[in-house]
């Protein structure tokens, strides 16, 4: 008698195994490098001391700054040439008149430049300092007080080009 030979069904061999591995890791490897392209090239946050106080104040900073942006001051930040120039305005378009306008320049996630710049009166609603500002891009967190009270801020993320090296 003749062994008789029956059809085996789909047999998974070690190709196949291969071909799993290569479709599994590489769907992870093609995700995370999305993700890390995507992450370099878009908002790059801030950097701040503790990341729990700072998700703990946020929803209070958002209540703030919709109350100042309903009050319709405007500002305008204008860097050239080592001089920083800050107009504002009020709802009417009338220079606001401040006691104490600040602002902070911050690097996006890198805090060593960081520094923060006094602005002095010179002309009505207009704000100025001198200082080189290195090229690159700055997030700048302007302050406008009045008697002690802030009567406006306004935060401008903005790119320096042809600044101090």
């Amino acid at each position: 008698m003749a062994a008789e030979r029956k059809e085996q069904g789909f047999v998974f061999t070690g190709w196949h195994m291969l071909g799993v591995m290569v479709l599994f890791f590489g769907t992870i490897i093609t995700v995370n490098l999305i993700m890390a392209w995507n992450a370099s090239h878009s908002w790059s946050g801030l950097v701040v001391p503790n990341t729990y106080v700072a998700s703990q104040q946020f929803n209070g900073k958002v209540a703030e700054a919709k109350a100042l942006a309903a009050s319709g001051i405007e500002g305008s930040l204008t860097i050239e040439g080592g001089r920083v120039a800050y107009r504002v305005v009020d709802a009417k378009g009338a220079p606001l008149v401040a006691d104490d306008v600040s602002a902070v320049f911050k690097r996006p996630v890198d805090e060593r430049d960081d520094f923060t710049l006094a602005l002095q009166p010179d002309g009505q609603g207009l704000f100025t300092a001198e200082r080189d500002i290195a090229s690159g891009q700055w997030v700048v967190d302007i302050a406008t007080r009045k008697d002690g009270r802030k009567v406006f801020h306004q935060t401008v993320r903005t790119v320096v080009a042809g600044g101090a090296k």
